[in-house]
């Protein structure tokens, strides 16, 4: 399985975009890329289920 979001998606007119086979990793990167590119240091519960609700799973 891999999952992938579009930056866009949450934050608009952001044209970042991830994939990573694994879930945790995935987080991981788009945690770096929104403090570095957003300014969001803290992954509030809020933020985390709006980031979670559009990552997209897809067959490896």
């Amino acid at each position: 399985m891999i999952f992938r979001l579009a930056c866009g998606d949450v934050m608009p007119g952001c044209a970042a975009s991830f994939e990573n086979t694994d879930k945790s990793l995935l987080l991981e990167e788009v945690a770096r890329h929104a403090a570095a590119d957003h300014g969001i240091t803290e992954i509030t519960p809020e933020v985390l289920a709006a980031v979670d609700g559009k990552i997209v799973q897809a067959p490896a």
